[in-house]
């Protein structure tokens, strides 16, 4: 009789983690189904070649993910209903419409990008030059046309950045994927914040490498930390959003991106930073790619601005690695679909790309109030003007307990554990994505659910 026995392989950290992480893996691919149960912990123990004790613990960190049920003298079971994972980040828009789903950081809806979108294709559908790139191979970077388009908008996002250190990416994720899978080799070392964006965590997995978990606190990533993680394996790559960490908020002060810099030169140390989650430039500190332009790679994305169904973004590359990247680029997919380049450089030439930001600036603002009202006394981090809120929850509380008890009343949010990087334990908060609700009405209605739950026993109460 076969047993499921996983590849640990593409997981770092210590073996019951990545047994653990395997598990959430399978039973996002549909590998491990609802009710499925897991291998007795001796057979896996001996298929692995580890000791039962790392069987055990692998499957109580499972468990404590939410991921499986162990019963009693039966054994240990997938659970019906899985929370999302790291792999299972997706949104879909066929869900159940009484849920308000607050788990993905979205920008707020508003019409004006349906809109810009009909208007974009309209003129694009009756541009010959357009419809001639729609049907012809150009450079894996991009047409130089569409970079400058590019440049140009990113300048007046406060982004300087030429248009000759650019590659057009389909979206920012691609951006993030294309780095570690050209630049880095299986194996190799790369840090970040202990929490993280879960698509860099996807990208390194799947790139095969091996992901350690830096410290950070209220002042960003602790350079302490990262100092004696480079004395012991200096990482090839460090993976890091200055502006605000995801998903906590936090950013990284002017004093330690400069210590960044510094240990990054001293260990020949490539650095990515994400600038996908997008704050207004009196909001943002000073970027990595001007302190260090010789090893920084810098992504954005019309994702958290425009629309994520564009999948257009760039990847700003020092000079010496332009052709590398570009290689990898065209070895992936040869180029990005030109008319989609087209529609997203027709959108921010128009008035209203700049009207549309300016409204959803504000709109986030206003719904960062509205939540901080709505749950005032408890600990709330996130930055005035960006769609994420984290969460603390008060001692004794359980972040899986919470979301399921929202799940059941009809609001999606997301816990720590897709966020983890290395083998330090989750903590027990929460990411509330208040972009993503419909309207104000609709967030004030998920917030109130969330503040109903927060009260519930055995959840812990807040004194105010």
């Amino acid at each position: 009789m076969t047993i499921w026995v996983p590849s640990l392989e593409s997981f770092s950290g210590p073996r019951y983690r990545a047994i653990a992480q395997s598990i959430g893996a399978a039973i996002s691919t549909g590998e491990l189904a609802p009710g499925e149960r897991l291998p007795p912990q001796r057979r896996l123990a001996d298929a692995l070649g580890v000791t039962v004790g790392t069987v055990t613990r692998g499957y109580a960190e499972a468990e404590h993910h939410g991921w499986v049920n162990a019963r009693v003298g039966s054994g240990t079971y997938v659970r019906q209903h899985a929370p999302r994972t790291v792999f299972d980040m997706a949104w879909n828009p066929s869900d159940n419409s009484d849920i308000i789903d607050l788990s993905l950081s979205l920008p707020p809806p508003h019409p004006l990008r349906q809109q810009a979108f009909s208007d974009a294709l309209s003129v694009i559908s009756s541009s010959p030059a357009a419809l001639t790139r729609g049907v012809s191979y150009l450079d894996a970077r991009g047409s130089e046309g569409h970079r400058e388009s590019l440049a140009r908008w990113l300048e007046q996002l406060g982004m300087t950045l030429r248009a000759d250190e650019l590659l057009i990416t389909q979206g920012g994720q691609h951006g993030i994927s294309l780095v570690l899978s050209t630049l880095l080799r299986p194996g190799e070392l790369i840090a970040a914040d202990t929490l993280t964006y879960p698509g860099a965590i996807s990208a390194a997995q799947q790139a095969h490498l091996k992901m350690v978990g830096i410290a950070f606190d209220e002042e960003g990533m602790c350079m302490d930390a990262l100092e004696a993680q480079c004395a012991r394996q200096p990482p090839r790559l460090i993976y890091v959003t200055p502006d605000q960490n995801n998903p906590t908020g936090v950013c990284l002060s002017e004093e330690r991106r400069e210590r960044l810099v510094s240990l990054a030169r001293r260990y020949d140390i490539w650095l990515l930073e994400d600038g996908v989650q997008y704050l207004p430039v009196e909001q943002r500190g000073t970027p990595l790619y001007q302190l260090a332009p010789e090893r920084t790679l810098f992504v954005f994305s019309t994702t958290k601005v425009l629309a994520g169904g564009l999948r257009i973004g760039v990847l700003r590359s020092p000079d010496v690695l332009l052709e590398r990247l570009a290689a990898g680029l065209r070895a992936q997919s040869w180029m990005v679909p030109p008319l989609m380049v087209d529609i997203a450089c027709h959108w921010v030439a128009q008035p209203a790309a700049g009207s549309l930001l300016a409204w959803q600036t504000d709109e986030l603002a206003v719904r960062q109030q509205l939540t901080t009202q709505a749950l005032f006394g408890y600990t709330l981090s996130g930055r005035p003007k960006s769609s994420n809120v984290w969460l603390s929850l008060p001692e004794g509380a359980r972040a899986i307990e919470l979301c399921e008890r929202l799940q059941q009343q009809g609001v999606k949010v997301s816990s720590a554990e897709p966020f983890c990087v290395g083998s330090a334990p989750a903590p027990q908060a929460i990411r509330i994505c208040i972009g993503a609700a419909a309207d104000r009405q609709m967030l004030n209605q998920a917030l109130t659910v969330i503040k109903q739950c927060l009260a519930q026993p055995p959840l812990a109460t807040v004194t105010v």
